[in-house]
C-alpha cells in the first residue's frame, strides 16, 4: 500500500527553497538558522508574492487530487484523521523536598 501524500508547501516555503542558494551566496558562512531568519526578512519585505502564492495554490490542488486518488485506491485516513501534531499532555511539575518541608513548617 502506498503512503498518504504529504501536505503541500506554503508559498513561503516554495519561495525559500528557490532563494536559499542565493541567500547563501550573498552571505558566505551563514548558518542554517540564519538563512531561515534572513529568508523571513526578505519574504516579509516582498511586495509581489503572487507568483509564489499561485504555485502554492497549484501544489494544494495537486495534493487534494493525490489524496482523492489515494482514498479511492483503498487508502485510509482513519488512523490519523483529525489528529494534530503537538506536545503531549503536560505532566504535573515534580515538587522538591524543600518545597514539601516548607509547606509542613507553615501548617504547623
Amino acid at each position: 500500500m502506498t503512503e498518504k501524500p504529504k501536505r503541500p508547501l506554503s508559498a513561503y516555503f516554495i519561495w525559500l527553497s528557490s532563494a536559499r542558494e542565493q541567500i547563501k551566496r550573498e552571505n558566505p558562512g551563514i548558518k542554517v538558522t540564519e538563512i531561515a531568519k534572513k529568508g523571513g526578512e526578505i519574504w516579509r519585505a516582498m511586495k509581489d508574492k503572487s507568483e509564489w502564492e499561485a504555485k502554492a495554490v497549484k501544489a494544494k490542488e495537486d495534493y487534494e487530487t493525490a489524496v482523492r486518488q489515494f482514498e479511492a485506491n483503498g487508502g485510509s485516513t482513519a488512523n490519523g484523521a483529525g489528529k494534530k501534531r503537538g506536545k503531549a499532555g503536560k505532566q504535573p511539575a515534580k515538587r522538591s523536598k524543600k518545597a514539601d518541608s516548607e509547606e509542613e513548617d507553615e501548617s504547623e
